[in-house]
Formats: structure tokens, sequence, C-alpha cells
């Protein structure tokens, strides 16, 4: 049987975070409810208006070039692109052909061919009432920037590991919030499967709008493509959407070409010499480029937090500040491995639990670090135990109060008296006589279910060291 190699590779757009669009001075507003009110004359293409170029979009995927170890142009100019459809006022849209802002460099693994600017299309909004297509222009002229992969991806993982890289990079940079829920990163994939060594007939698969769904799309397109091939059938050009309720892709149109397009210089807008502008150059451009997300996971593992840890304060950045806030205050090594323990599980599951944790919010952790770092202290140095710890950290995120004071106020300091202890495992041993008599003939794992019995009593304060042989000295062995 032939063995097949699938050939994958990525078209990503991303709406840019501007305070207004590509080419006119109209509001960038991805949050806007009402239609067609962010428009101009320039945007909506009425007779001799003039597009003006921002300089605030080209320095975003300047920033994404200079991020990936790209070649930044020296030389660029903007085209039309040809073609027509409702969602395009102009009959044209600008974009970037022959002379990208960017070109090569790699993300994730995955070498990229191109990065350019271009202008988005409006909205299409479908009536079912009505069956009419209404038309919303808020989003006509909007900055878009497409990122071209080369092919040579070659599963369905690979791709949604690089997908989720370049949203995370995007976010750091401030190029795009990414959002592929508002549609502002649309993934497509382009994906062949041939024979290894040869060349496979490219089918494009557009309106992915979930990493999931990506990921199931692509992996389905490799099965479909094989099956036709084992078959002896022929593999058909073409531009494919995604049922999301059959999970299969469909066929669409007929994929065109770049000649269909009828590429051509914009007269109206001038060429860049991107050299010759300060605010462009890499000095200038670097400095606004802060640590990128695989710096920052390299940062976290050479600190020794666990692969899972490091990515999880990589991915959520408000949670990585904190880790680094607490980082600053203790300090100790062995302490921080106690602390990314407590972040990571118990603080991360009580923002869950009690919706503390917002993403659109700069103030997600409802405790300082300088709180959360005494309480560190205190589980480290056993003065509490860690039922204890994580009881006060609960405590902590809702009363503002020093966790010290907490601690007194709530008993929640460990019990290390024997006086104590002793009333504690006198009650134990009395109730639990048969256990108390199995540990005395020999059966050592029942003195782990008495200790367990005196943690329970004493509400996790007692220190079970001391527990185990107060248990050893009343009941002999």
């Amino acid at each position: 049987m032939t063995a097949y190699l699938p050939t994958i590779g990525m078209e990503i757009h991303a709406e840019l975070n501007t305070k207004t669009k590509m080419f006119c001075h109209s509001k960038n507003d991805p949050d806007e409810t009402r239609p067609n009110v962010n428009v101009c004359p320039v945007c909506l293409a009425h007779p001799g208006v003039l597009p003006v170029i921002n300089a605030a979009a080209v320095k975003h995927v300047l920033h994404v070039g200079l991020a990936i170890g790209a070649r930044l142009a020296d030389y660029t100019e903007f085209d039309r692109k040809n073609y027509f459809y409702p969602d395009l006022p102009k009959g044209y849209q600008l974009s970037q052909y022959e002379f990208p802002l960017v070109s090569g460099g790699s993300l994730a693994g995955v070498e990229i061919t191109r990065i350019h600017l271009e202008e988005d299309t409006a909205s299409s909004v479908h009536d079912d009432a009505s069956g009419a297509t209404l038309i919303d222009y808020n989003r006509a002229g909007v900055p878009l920037m497409e990122l071209v992969t080369e092919p040579v991806i070659h599963s369905a993982a690979q791709a949604g590991v690089f997908a989720r890289e370049l949203q995370l990079l995007l976010r750091y940079l401030g190029a795009s919030e990414a959002n592929m829920e508002k549609g502002q990163m649309r993934v497509e994939a382009n994906v062949s499967v041939a024979p290894e060594g040869m060349l496979g007939t490219k089918v494009e698969i557009k309106n992915l709008n979930s990493f999931r769904i990506m990921e199931r799309a692509v992996a389905y397109e490799i099965e479909r493509q094989t099956a036709v091939l084992e078959s002896g059938g022929t593999v058909v050009q073409e531009t494919r959407g995604w049922d999301e309720n059959k999970q299969q892709t469909f066929s669409q149109r007929i994929k065109e070409g770049s000649a269909d397009y009828r590429y051509f210089p914009d007269p109206d807008l001038p060429s860049l010499r991107l050299s010759e502008i300060r605010d462009y150059s890499i000095e200038s451009l670097k400095k606004a480029v802060p640590e990128l997300p695989w710096e920052r996971r390299a940062r976290y593992l050479a600190l020794g937090v666990k692969p899972e840890d490091a990515e999880l304060y990589t991915r959520t950045v408000e949670i990585g500040g904190f880790f680094d806030e607490v980082h600053a205050v203790l300090k100790d090594k062995e302490k921080m491995m106690l602390a990314s323990n407590y972040i990571a599980n118990d603080l991360m599951n009580l923002l869950r639990d009690t919706d503390t944790r917002d993403t659109d919010s700069k103030e997600i952790v409802p405790i300082s670090a300088e709180r959360f770092a005494k309480i560190i202290d205190m589980a480290f140095e056993k003065r509490i135990s860690s039922r204890s710890a994580k009881d006060l950290l609960t405590l902590s995120l809702s009363e503002d109060a020093n966790p010290e004071k907490l601690a007194e106020e709530r008993g929640l300091f460990r019990v290390s008296g024997t006086d104590a202890l002793g009333a504690i495992v006198d009650t134990v041993i009395a109730a639990h006589t048969t256990v108390a008599a199995d540990y005395k003939a020999g059966k050592h794992t029942a003195l782990q279910f008495l200790i367990g019995q005196g943690m329970k009593a004493s509400q996790g304060a007692a220190d079970p060291a001391i527990l185990a042989e107060l248990f050893k000295d009343k009941i002999g062995s």
C-alpha cells in the first residue's frame, strides 16, 4: 500500500489594534453592534476620495516580523486586488502582492513565506426571515494582517500548535486581540496529500472559526484526500468549507489563481521606502517589542517550573505576572516551587469557582503578591498545614486582612504541643479501639488511619509527625 504524506500551509488573517481603519479616519471598533455607523466616504468608496496609509498598522506588522526573525522590507507598495463582491465597496481590495512588508522568518518551527497588510471587507448578515443578505460596512477597511506559511506542516496537531502560538504572539505585541469568536483572527488551511516525495493537489479550507474546528477540518481533509487517491481518483483543486453538524468538509467553489485578481499598484497610495522613516527603523521597532512568549516560557522553565505550569503562566499573562510578583517577594527557589504549585492548582481553582477570573480585568487575582507570599512562607516553615494554607488562601481572596492575623483568628496555625495533641490522640484511640488493636498487633497501615482521624479532629492543624509519635507511645507496638 502506498504511504501518503499530508502537506499543509496556513493562511491567517488578523484584524489589527488601531484606533482607525487602514486607509481612512473611521473608527476601528470590533465591539460596535450598530450597523453602518463607523463609515465615511473613503471606506464606502465615494467618487473622488483618496486613501491614506495607517502608520500604526504598518508598525504592528513590522513588530511581528521582527519577533519571528524575518526580513523587513525596505521598499513596499499597495496593490489593487480586483474581484467583485458585495462586501467590497470599491470593487477591489487594497492589499500587497509583489512587495510584502515581511518575508521569511519562522514561528513554532514553521517557516513563514510572507506577512502583508490589506483592508478587511464588510460583514454579510443573512436574514433567515426574509431570505435577504444585508451588508454592514463597519468592518470594511479595518486593517488586516495576512500571514502565509510555507507548506511545511504535516499534521492537524502541528497546525493547531502554530495557530495558537501566532495568536499568543499577536496578543503579546498588542498587535491584535486575535479573538476567533469575534472574527478578529481567521484561519484557512491549504491541504494536499500525495505519495512522499511528490506534490499533491492543494485544497483550501475556509471559514474555520476555532482552533479545534481547524484541527478537525484538516484531519478530515487528510482522510478524504487519502481515500480519493487510494480509490484511484483525482483530487480537485478547490475551496471547501466545514460543516460542523456533519463533521466534514464540503465543496464551495473552484479555487482562483493570482492571475484572476489582476493585481496592479494602487495609483492613489504612495510607495514606501521604510529605511527613510525614523519610526520604522530597526532600533525604534526593537524598543517596542516586549518579552516574547517563547522567551517567557523558557524563563519559567529555567526557574524549575513544571512545563504545564510554565505554559499556563505564558498563555495567561495576568497569572504569569502574578507569579513574577510573588517571585520578586520570595526569591528563594524552593519557596517559589511551592508557590507555583499553589498558584497553578489551588489559586486557579478558586478563581474559576468564584468567577473572579475575568480576562478583561487587570486585577483578576484579588490578593496581593505580598500576602500570598506570606501564606507560602508559613506553609514552607510548617507553621500551617497544607490544608490550612488552602483555607487561608480562600479566606484571603474575600477578606482584606493580614494572613497571619486570619490564621490566628481562625485557629489555622499548626498545633504541635503534646498536651493539646495528646487529648486528640486519646479521643481517636477511644473511638477506634479495633484499629488501635490492629496497629498494636503489627498492622502498620492502621497507624495512617489513626493519624488521618487525628488530622480531621484538629481540622488539619496538627503536625502529623508528632501525631504519629504520640500514637506509637500511647498504643505501643
